[in-house]
């Protein structure tokens, strides 16, 4: 069966689903109203569709319409940048000029927590995984609907330790999205994955098989593409370079995958996901930095663009996001946003310095109708 078959018989399934006769003209055109247009909307758009009657509230609440409306939004210019500054977020747009973005709207918190507290940890599909470090609690957020879920258990599942632990939100092939987290404690290693479909969590058991897993390597938070949770390592103070780990999100294995190799004594990497392929910007060349852009092709890499030597190093300890709309990347460190890389222009020019967001922690998202809750309709 086709692809275009398939979607043809989820559609009408999901119509059939709610009351109607998929055979009636009716629905027919009520499935192009909503796989053709409405699904294309931001997802406030959808929002306000909602109000229009009771039938459209009805198919525009459901978990599947959110999931396939996330998987044609997810590539569509509805990109933000969400600044923690207080109680009440601000929310700016990311599809802007040279002159920076202005300020969109404001947001409340939607969970108890003091601001100054709260560290966003990683975004994937409009939701963002926060922990409180009073407390080292973990909390899967949806900015724009303001749906939350604590996922802490009282068994110490889902407790945070900021330097030690890592984390990674990704969704599998039953549309449940997960949360793996990586807790390190005294030399030891465990790995536990939380489901929102069975609001419980699950233990890794072989994890601790892996020797190179043990002593105290930095690790990066995941990055999900194509099914597989990346990780990079770095086991510098042992000697080992930068690892790169792939949590197979169905097998729920761990695989050691292929990473670019430096002559140099020390380098570093930063994982992004653009047009859906699995990207590295790679630090090296102690003490005057080159920055190197690789793309994952099968099992190997292929480097795409060197920037220009700089004095320092502008993406070490940072994440980097590719801007959708504009081509570029933005630099997210601990202090706000501080630099852009358009890799369309050559020499220095390639590295801009911003003031847009400068000062305010916080991160890029998609602003998606997900939910953080499996049976939220």
């Amino acid at each position: 069966m086709s692809m275009n078959n398939l979607q043809s018989c989820k559609r009408k399934k999901f119509l059939h689903g709610h009351g109607r006769q998929s055979s009636s003209i009716d629905d027919l055109g009520l499935d192009i109203l909503v796989y053709e247009i409405l699904i294309r909307l931001p997802a406030k758009g959808v929002g306000r569709s909602k109000c229009v009657c009771k039938e459209w509230l009805s198919v525009l609440s459901t978990r599947h319409f959110a999931m396939m409306h996330c998987c044609h939004i997810s590539t569509s210019y509805n990109q933000k940048f969400i600044a923690i500054d207080s109680r009440l977020c601000s929310v700016f747009p990311l599809s802007c000029e040279d002159s920076g973005p202005l300020l969109n709207s404001r947001i409340l918190l939607s969970f108890e927590a003091p601001w100054n507290k709260v560290n966003i940890l990683t975004s994937f599909e409009g939701l963002l995984c926060v922990c409180f470090r009073n407390t080292g609690k973990l909390v899967i957020w949806n900015p724009l609907t303001r749906a939350f879920k604590e996922v802490f258990s009282s068994n110490s599942r889902g407790l945070y330790k900021p330097k030690s632990d890592a984390i990674g939100l990704y969704v599998d092939k039953t549309d449940d999205y997960k949360l793996l987290h990586i807790k390190r404690r005294r030399g030891r290693m465990w790995v536990h994955v939380y489901s929102s479909m069975f609001d419980s969590w699950h233990k890794i058991t072989f994890a601790n098989k892996l020797r190179c897993w043990r002593g105290k390597p930095i690790w990066s938070n995941g990055t999900f593409c194509k099914g597989v949770l990346y990780f990079l390592v770095n086991c510098f103070i042992e000697d080992k370079g930068v690892m790169l780990f792939g949590f197979d999100v169905e097998s729920e294995r761990f695989r050691l995958k292929t990473f670019p190799r430096f002559p140099h004594a020390y380098y570093d990497g930063n994982l992004v996901v653009v047009h859906k392929e699995l990207h590295v910007f790679v630090t090296h060349g102690l003490p005057n930095w080159t920055v190197d852009l690789w793309r994952m092709e099968g099992e190997s890499w292929v480097k795409l663009w060197v920037f220009p030597r700089i004095q320092p190093p502008i993406i070490l300890s940072c994440s980097i996001t590719h801007i959708t709309s504009t081509g570029r990347f933005l630099v997210v460190s601990n202090d706000g946003v501080d630099n852009e890389i358009d890799t369309t222009k050559k020499g220095v020019d390639c590295f801009l310095p911003l003031v847009w967001f400068h000062g305010l922690q916080g991160a890029i998202y998609t602003e998606t109708l997900s939910s953080p809750d499996f049976y939220f309709d």
